[in-house]
């Protein structure tokens, strides 16, 4: 049975690295989906419902993050490889290339089954580290994982968005707040440039270093109520 959307891919491999000890998130910095466990470099995984060109391209763009790259996608019917070739034609194509791949299969009764094709070679185009870096610190910044990876034309939770989100969570809880008080209660350094950017235009500046909701940040607390109740934690009134 066909899948729909590449999204149906994302819990089945999600599930996956996870057993062995990753933690996962979808959706960073345009990869559809990233794994890391402890210190180790970052794996990629890109998803695709079938086999393609487009796919091998994809995962070769990554491949400037990270050694660590796998391409997915939907295990064609009977098993048969993709595109009228062998197995072994796909485990050598992706092997030169210096990807992984990955298959899922489905079943109506039965949860899906990932199965290992291949794993990453080593690829003679070495990861961009600040590229990497950025990465990884956008992964290590989200608090959970609010995005399936593959998805398109949505609105994606950020660690950008998630600091704005909890600076709207304080000001509805303490009225209006100064970048000082707003850097001591959130840890985040950067809180100033955030409300000066007011990039949501969730902030209004009340007087002079102080700070308050608009009617989209009250919105948009309601909208990502999934998201805001990691803040919810006992609250010291600021002074």
């Amino acid at each position: 049975m066909p899948i729909q959307t590449e999204t149906e891919l994302y819990a089945p491999i999600k599930h996956f690295f996870e057993q062995r000890g990753y933690t996962v998130r979808g959706e960073v910095k345009h990869c559809d989906l990233v794994a890391i466990r402890g210190e180790e470099p970052p794996v990629i995984v890109e998803l695709k419902k079938s086999f393609n060109i487009p796919l091998l391209v994809q995962g070769i763009e990554r491949l400037k993050l990270t050694q660590e790259v796998y391409v997915a996608f939907e295990l064609p019917n009977k098993g048969k490889a993709p595109q009228r070739l062998q197995w072994e034609d796909i485990r050598r194509l992706c092997r030169m290339l210096g990807l992984g791949v990955l298959t899922v299969q489905f079943y109506k009764r039965k949860q899906p089954t990932v199965d290992l094709v291949c794993e990453p070679t080593p690829y003679q185009l070495r990861p961009n580290k600040r590229a990497s870096g950025k990465l990884v610190t956008e992964f290590h910044e989200r608090s959970g994982d609010y995005n399936v990876g593959g998805s398109s034309k949505q609105k994606l939770m950020t660690a950008y968005r998630e600091k704005s989100l909890h600076c709207a969570y304080l000001m509805q809880q303490l009225g209006p707040l100064s970048p000082r008080q707003l850097r001591e209660l959130t840890s985040n350094m950067n809180v100033s440039s955030l409300l000066q950017q007011n990039y949501y235009r969730w902030f209004i500046r009340q007087s002079r270093g102080i700070y308050h909701l608009t009617p989209s940040g009250e919105k948009a607390l309601a909208d990502y109520s999934h998201v805001t109740h990691v803040f919810q934690t006992p609250i010291i009134h600021a002074p």
